[in-house]
């Protein structure tokens, strides 16, 4: 989904939104009974509306929660976390509310990182690992660059916007959208940027990395480095398409997740 479309989804959410009691986890359908749960962490710059459309399409049969991180759409008072490590122990201490049953990860780009060190939390705290941990558009953790996008003035950073393709030329003329979403972009990409793995830092989880063909921000080795943080079995999947290769492959990509998990449950258009 790009931006343009993340910002139609806030308007409508409200009423369809169920909160948890909880100011980080989002529902968006319901579920039914015991349907295995996966939940969702947003891309550098991204909400939780991203993922409406998962949600819309994997329920009933697939429980989908999706993180709202600090600062953006109806949190956007909250002060903006600017790393990895504090985000993901935030998040944990909400994520681990739902441990209830088996649990399934799903990070794009940024969000592969920090459901990655939400993974590895669980295992400090003696919790069950999740049952898989889907990695989207994002190289393994041990495998970093010398990327600056945070330290841009602000025409750079859009110019890593449009590098990567998944924002409307229109959002990003737009002066006022800008004004709002620029603060959020580059406080993720200094999170994402200044994020270090502990060395040999492993999960228990299983791990299904997915990206695309032609993503700028992650080679096919880098996307086969993941195999190196998991104690269980890596598989990579390759999909056409550039680092928001999964707007336009939905459907590849909910099968993928469907087969996953193993839910028989039918994938809504």
């Amino acid at each position: 989904m790009t931006t343009q479309q993340q910002l139609a989804h806030t308007q409508a959410q409200g009423a369809d939104t169920d909160l948890l009691e909880s100011d980080w986890i989002r529902r968006y359908h319901p579920a039914v009974a015991g349907a295995p749960r996966l939940i969702c962490f947003p891309h550098a710059g991204g909400s939780a509306s991203f993922y409406f459309p998962v949600a819309k399409a994997l329920t009933p049969g697939i429980d989908v929660l999706v993180v709202q991180y600090p600062g953006r759409q109806e949190r956007r008072r909250e002060p903006l976390i600017d790393n990895v490590p504090e985000l993901a122990d935030l998040a944990f201490e909400e994520v681990r509310q739902y441990a209830d049953r088996p649990l399934y990860f799903f990070g794009h780009s940024m969000g592969a990182t920090v459901a990655f060190e939400i993974a590895r939390r669980f295992a400090g705290a003696g919790l069950p690992a999740p049952a898989r941990l889907f990695a989207s558009a994002r190289r393994a953790p041990s495998r970093t660059r010398a990327d600056r996008v945070h330290t841009r003035d602000d025409e750079g950073v859009i110019r890593e916007l449009r590098r990567l393709s998944g924002t409307d030329d229109r959002v990003l003329g737009n002066e006022e959208i800008m004004r709002l979403a620029l603060p959020v972009l580059r406080n993720d990409y200094k999170a994402v940027e200044t994020y270090r793995a502990d060395p040999g830092a492993r999960i228990d989880s299983p791990v299904t990395v997915l990206t695309g063909d032609s993503d700028p921000n992650t080679t096919l080795d880098e996307a086969r480095a993941w195999s190196a943080h998991t104690t269980a079995a890596c598989d990579v999947q390759v999909f056409a398409g550039g680092h928001f290769y999964l707007v336009d492959r939905q459907r590849e990509v909910l099968d993928a997740i469907t087969t996953g998990i193993g839910a028989r449950a039918g994938i809504r258009g």
